[in-house]
């Protein structure tokens, strides 16, 4: 919101309703004060008026011919500025915030000159240059409606204030007297919302005075500012067809305050209710041992089902995933409860990360690019808690009847001895040192350099100070890899596969 204002703005528009009447404007401001007191709690509520200089605002040849409805509404409507003072008067006796629309000029220093809060510009104005020059002089917050103005030029005449350092707030309008359901354009405020994030976006009604629908959208749409004609009806004086009376306004603002109570906060996950989470606990399904287990097995997919009841203190589905290692704390027998007694959980997730941000630092180092949304293979074949010592990150670029991989080696950091029997393997260095030993002879390289490895080839290969390599080779086969060391051959377990998103990327 601006400043002037914490809470979602309502705007009543006093246009020509108080027909050049003093004491029939103040009694247009003190019945809308009645019927907003239910509502200033949760809204700020400004009164609007409209300043035209008629002297030069109407050319001198032309200030007598009423042909032209604008000319006569203008002059037999008209109030001296003692008496538009008079009102804005009344305005702050009622403790609203004080808003005019200068349509030329001299009205813009009026309304400087008798300090209104708020200056509004028009649609008609809205890329009226010499009269937005004059309003940008001064250092009040600005409103604008829009209607009727292209994308390129909403975007200028926001560009122009906010380049001279000003507060410009934005209003969807349709220039339509009164607006029709169909005409309204309600995802025109999305696509301002979208276009211009860091300004306040608002709706400015020209509806009939009975439609009560329209202001609910737009507050589900995220419009903040709402303006809309308000006025009186007498035996002598009828309002148009788009001017709300204060009973219709009370019902407006009703309409809107359960719109916001039934939209909920903005910007953030909402709290949960203890019921609502009760409730969704209550439908999760139970882990259950699907075969005896042992105490310090590690418990996979294959040893257990999901099914309710779920019994208290049992873990759900919802906890098991590849990143939690689940290990028998005592012998589990089948169909029993997978539950905080029985069983131990170690959440990888964290470990992972800061393992994918080390790894991704080096790359970085490298200026080698990774493709969105690679899958990085952490291979820890001694553990997770070992992957420093012995492992490497693999992330498949693509395999097919060729393959291609990036292989990153943490400073320090070792892969065991292994061969295999259906790829060719080329490893190009393309940054920091690599160490290979192939049937056990030891080899240096560097950036730049090419290493064949040929099937049934056993070689292991380390890292000093950190490297990323480029594999080439034939087609990757999953169970091609065949290591020395039979406890690792055996693990089934040493890998583990993340998604690297575009926000890791970034980092």
């Amino acid at each position: 919101m601006i400043e002037l204002f914490k809470k979602p703005l309502f705007v009543f528009e006093m246009a020509n309703n108080h027909q050049g009447n003093v004491e029939h404007g103040k009694r247009i401001i003190r019945e809308i004060k009645k019927v907003i007191k239910e509502f200033e709690d949760i809204f700020d509520f400004a009164f609007k008026f409209q300043y035209r200089d008629l002297d030069t605002f109407i050319h001198p040849d032309y200030k007598n011919d009423f042909s032209y409805k604008y000319i006569k509404r203008f002059s037999e409507t008209k109030l001296s500025e003692s008496q538009f003072l008079e009102l804005k008067d009344e305005l702050e006796k009622n403790e609203f915030i004080t808003m005019c629309t200068p349509f030329d000029e001299n009205s813009v220093k009026k309304v400087i000159k008798h300090n209104y809060d708020i200056i509004k510009v028009a649609s008609a104005s809205f890329t009226d240059w010499p009269l937005l020059e004059e309003i940008s002089k001064y250092d009040k917050p600005i409103i604008a409606s829009i209607a009727g103005a292209t994308l390129n030029e909403i975007r200028n005449v926001i560009y122009f204030f906010k380049h001279r350092g000003r507060n410009i707030n934005i209003m969807h309008c349709v220039a339509a007297y009164p607006t029709t359901d169909e005409k309204l354009e309600l995802n025109q405020i999305d696509l301002l919302k979208n276009e211009f994030p860091d300004i306040n976006v608002g709706f400015s009604t020209h509806e009939k005075p009975d439609n009560f629908d329209a202001i609910k959208i737009a507050i589900a749409k995220g419009a903040t500012i709402f303006e809309k004609h308000v006025g009186i009806e007498t035996d002598k004086i009828k309002l148009n067809a788009y001017s709300a009376n204060p009973e219709q306004v009370y019902k407006w603002l009703k309409s809107a305050k359960k719109a916001y109570i039934m939209s909920g906060v903005r910007g953030k996950r909402y709290s949960f209710s203890k019921g609502e989470l009760t409730s969704l606990k209550n439908l999760r399904r139970g882990i259950f041992a699907l075969k005896n287990i042992s105490k310090g097995q590690c418990i996979t997919m294959n040893e257990v089902f999901f099914a309710i009841p779920r019994q208290n203190g049992q873990y759900a589905s919802n906890d098991m995933s590849k990143y939690k290692k689940f290990v028998a704390k005592k012998d589990i027998k089948a169909y029993e409860p997978i539950s905080e007694n029985n069983v131990e959980i170690k959440d990888l997730y964290p470990q992972i990360k800061e393992y994918v941000r080390e790894i991704l630092d080096i790359v970085r180092k490298s200026n080698v690019v990774i493709p969105e949304n690679s899958v990085c293979e952490l291979s820890h074949h001694y553990g997770l808690d070992n992957f420093k010592n012995f492992g490497a990150a693999i992330i498949d670029i693509i395999n097919r009847e060729y393959c291609k991989k990036i292989i990153i080696l943490l400073p320090g950091q070792k892969h065991p001895e292994h061969y295999h029997k259906q790829k060719e393997e080329t490893f190009n260095v393309l940054y920091g040192d690599f160490i290979i030993n192939i049937d056990s002879q030891e080899r240096v390289y560097k950036t730049g350099d090419i290493i064949i490895v040929e099937r049934n080839k056993k070689h292991s290969f380390y890292s000093e100070t950190g490297a990323v390599i480029e594999e080439i080779s034939t087609t990757h086969f999953k169970n091609d890899s065949f290591y020395s060391d039979k406890k690792i051959q055996s693990n089934k377990h040493r890998k583990t596969q993340i998604y690297l998103t575009e926000d890791m990327l970034s980092y």
